[in-house]
């Protein structure tokens, strides 16, 4: 159980970082 959701947080950080990447300008938003 512990496996599995360190591997879904790995998966929402990576998709986080992806969704970031495409938008630098929302990102830097949401770091103000």
């Amino acid at each position: 159980a512990e496996l599995t959701r360190l591997n879904i947080l790995q998966q929402a950080g990576a998709a986080v970082l992806a969704q970031a990447n495409s938008q630098p300008q929302l990102a830097l938003q949401l770091l103000r």
